[in-house]
């Protein structure tokens, strides 16, 4: 009976020195919801399937699969079609330091009308930016000020009269979801986004990781947009799965 015990007591020791090794493992190590756009109903967005808005004819380039943008001038292409519910994978990389660029979801027909008319920049609807680190730095050298309304790891914000509840952690004024982790590369390393936008909500991965978004959003549906704004990026891997 006492052999029993010393060997139970034993097995009660090695099962939870094995369990406090294993809770022990550094959050990085865990498994990631990396999202590829290959499968079911996952297609390629190619040239065909965008439209000039307001960027020069020369300021995108589409070779193979690699998407180059110059950066001037400020603007965006859009798709031909419209979105409500979708998932959408790309990956990008800026080549110079303080790149500026983004991808649009939702964006408004109006504001699309307007930019072709010549009235402004940029549309109204959800901005998942795109930021090299380089441009937080230019940004406190340039302005002597702490930047605490912007990161440069995967902001998710509304623009215009685009309304949305921002998830947690976000921006002093409210109005941004800052990222939970700072999961970007930086220059000239590719960086993968899965953006999931479906009944209302938006939520950004950043490789591999889900790292924030908004709900609530008004309104849901509209043009996919790709922004040009101030120096080149590069874009691969654009694909989108369309969802009920």
């Amino acid at each position: 009976m006492k052999n029993f015990q010393f060997r139970l007591v034993l097995a009660c020791v090695v099962a939870c020195f094995s369990f406090s090794q294993v809770s022990a493992q550094p959050a990085g190590d865990a498994p990631k919801a990396f999202v590829d756009g290959k499968g079911t109903g996952w297609r390629d967005l190619v040239k065909a399937d965008f439209t000039r808005v307001n960027c020069e004819p020369t300021t995108w380039t589409w070779t193979n699969e690699m998407i180059h943008c110059t950066g001037q001038p400020v603007g965006v292409i859009r798709t031909i079609k419209q979105f409500t519910n979708f998932e959408l994978v790309v990956q990008w990389r800026h080549l110079r330091s303080a790149g500026n660029s983004g991808v649009f979801v939702w964006a408004t027909p109006e504001s699309i009308k307007a930019l072709e008319q010549g009235n402004g920049q940029l549309p109204t609807g959800v901005e998942v930016q795109v930021l090299d680190h380089g441009y937080k730095e230019q940004y406190e050298k340039d302005g002597k000020n702490k930047a605490t309304w912007f990161t440069t790891n995967g902001d998710v914000f509304p623009t215009g009269s685009t309304r949305m509840k921002a998830f947690l952690p976000i921006s002093p004024d409210g109005s941004r979801s800052f990222p939970s982790k700072n999961l970007s590369k930086g220059i000239g390393e590719w960086n993968h986004y899965y953006v999931r936008c479906i009944n209302g909500e938006v939520r950004l991965w950043v490789n591999g990781e889900e790292v924030s978004g908004g709900t609530s959003i008004q309104p849901a549906q509209g043009y996919l947009c790709l922004e040009s704004e101030g120096s080149p990026i590069d874009f691969k891997n654009l694909r989108i799965r369309e969802l009920p």
